[in-house]
């Protein structure tokens, strides 16, 4: 008889997850890094919005791959 897996998501899918996660935060964390005056700087508005955007599309490919 076949088993009829019904998990929404695979291995891989909770992989990428878990790595989009560390993105996000990671980027969150460049963004509070920033010395200038309100986050102004360089790391606090080109930097960090990056990483956290990166952190996103990994998200969004993680949640879309197939199993």
């Amino acid at each position: 008889m076949e088993k009829n897996n019904k998990v929404a998501f695979g291995k891989k899918n909770y992989t990428l997850m878990l790595i989009g996660i560390a993105t996000l935060i990671t980027g969150f964390v460049v963004m509070s890094l920033d010395t200038e005056p309100h986050g102004f700087g360089f790391i606090g508005l080109t930097l960090g919005p990056i990483i956290v955007m990166a952190g996103f599309i990994i998200e969004f490919f993680a949640i879309l791959h197939k199993k």
